[in-house]
């Protein structure tokens, strides 16, 4: 079966969706905050607005955390590191 964990930040809800009983659950919660503080940080408080208007960013910081549906990295330094560089790479070729 299914499980799903969900959890709200201010305006903000966050739904992740877990196969069987292999996944923790706890853990999960654990990365929907890792996420939600990495955006808070890039975003300086992130509300739904900010998602919604930089969403390639948003995608970006979560791809930098989550491969193949399964969280690799949960540093927010180094996903910040990264979008941070291709940002500057960006503004380069501008």
């Amino acid at each position: 079966g299914y499980c799903f964990v969900s959890r709200r930040y201010a305006s903000l809800f966050f739904i992740v969706g877990c196969l069987g009983k292999s996944e923790n659950e706890l853990e999960t919660l654990e990365f929907i905050h890792c996420l939600v503080e990495t955006m808070d940080r890039y975003f300086e408080s992130v509300c739904e607005l900010d998602i919604m208007f930089n969403l390639e960013k948003a995608h970006m910081i979560l791809d930098e955390m989550v491969a193949n549906g399964v969280v690799y990295d949960a540093n927010k330094s180094t996903a910040l590191q990264t979008v941070a560089l291709v940002e500057k790479v960006g503004k380069e070729k501008d």
